[in-house]
């Protein structure tokens, strides 16, 4: 199987409700889709979001790439080499973690599609069936509880809350949704960078002490501040999780040495696709460190290659986010895994399953 031609496309796709962090608010999913097409007719498919505030790239950047960087080094190439493609994808230019990805959640669905086999089983196996959290975007107290009200009333059982950009609001936000749905759905927190370490201390401690049981605190402190993460780390009983601090294996090793952090959050647009995932996933399960498979705002196709290293990595993988199909007003995704609510089953198809993509726009 001969890749030959790269095409490109963009894909939009409205949310329910606007996507709220402390470092941006998002009303749209807005993904470039790159398409490797083969001279056996196969296709397979890719996607990146721009998520400029956090991986540098942008919707620009990442065509480009494609276009001037990855087409000219893959056209030609046997997909059935897909080890030396995949160092050579990561190797052609720096960061640009997103175009990476792209590219790599594309090749990996045609090696796949090559064995007429599902990726989660072409990467190890693993079960088919996956239960995620759901993101309560930040925004006023009623707004939030409503919010986890109907995601309990949905099926979650765990509800990821978005915080950080006041912290003694932050703590009456966290308590007021722990009422609302204490007995009912764990509780996960994410500050996105919002906090200073002594105020996540201050913040995390109180919440321990007034009863609030949080299953995990996410990324209190910015990116680059490991020796914050590690003084939150030792001071409170919560496990703490990096995610914006963890982009791929190097980073991952300085985590696990310092151990600035309990818990690493894995995302293909920040590893630069699944062949760095894979090696993320296999340093923590060395030191017996857990992780969570998760994902920027992108559609079903790069969720659903998430969702997919997520089976076949499960013995390391004990905690999924993977809830932007649900959060969209409709998966304009034809073929592939299912996401109903909380529950995620995997396609038994070859590849990722995709068969075709309504609504996307092809780029000259």
């Amino acid at each position: 199987m001969k890749i030959v031609d790269v095409k490109l496309g963009m894909l939009r796709v409205p949310l329910v409700t606007p996507f709220k962090t402390a470092l941006r608010t998002v009303e749209n999913v807005e993904d470039v889709v790159v398409m490797l097409e083969t001279d056996t007719g196969h296709t397979g498919y890719g996607n990146a979001p721009a998520t400029a505030v956090i991986t540098g790239d942008t919707h620009g950047s990442v065509i480009e790439a494609v276009r001037q960087i990855y087409a000219p080094l893959l056209i030609g190439r046997e997909v059935a080499d897909l080890n030396r493609l995949c160092r050579q994808i990561q190797g052609a230019m720096i960061h640009n973690t997103s175009a990476k990805a792209a590219v790599e959640i594309a090749l990996y669905d045609l090696f796949a599609q090559s064995y007429n086999t599902p990726l989660y089983r072409i990467l190890g196996g693993g079960e088919s069936g996956l239960t995620t959290d759901i993101t309560i975007s930040v925004d006023y107290i009623d707004k939030m509880v409503a919010d986890a009200e109907r995601a309990v009333e949905r099926g979650f059982e765990i509800l990821k809350l978005k915080v950080g950009k006041d912290i003694n609001l932050d703590i009456e936000r966290i308590k007021a949704v722990y009422a609302a749905v204490k007995g009912r759905a764990l509780l996960r927190l994410d500050a996105n960078q919002g906090w200073s370490p002594k105020q996540a201390v201050m913040a995390i401690r109180g919440l321990e002490e007034a009863g609030v049981v949080l299953e995990l605190v996410e990324q209190p402190v910015n990116a680059g501040n490991l020796e914050g993460m590690r003084y939150i780390s030792e001071r409170v009983k919560t496990p703490i999780m990096a995610d914006e601090s963890i982009f791929g294996p190097r980073e991952a090793i300085d985590i696990i040495e310092r151990r600035a952090a309990d818990i690493i959050n894995i995302k293909l647009m920040k590893t630069g696709g699944i062949s760095n995932a894979l090696k993320v996933a296999d340093l923590a399960g060395l030191f017996d460190v857990e992780c969570m498979v998760g994902c920027m705002l992108e559609t079903s196709i790069g969720v659903s290659a998430a969702a997919h290293v997520a089976a076949a990595k499960a013995p390391v993988v004990s905690k999924l986010d993977l809830d932007v199909p649900s959060l969209c007003k409709y998966d304009p995704i034809v073929g592939g895994p299912t996401y109903k609510d909380a529950d995620v089953i995997l396609n038994e198809t070859p590849g990722l399953g995709i068969e075709k993509i309504e609504g996307l726009e092809l780029l000259a």
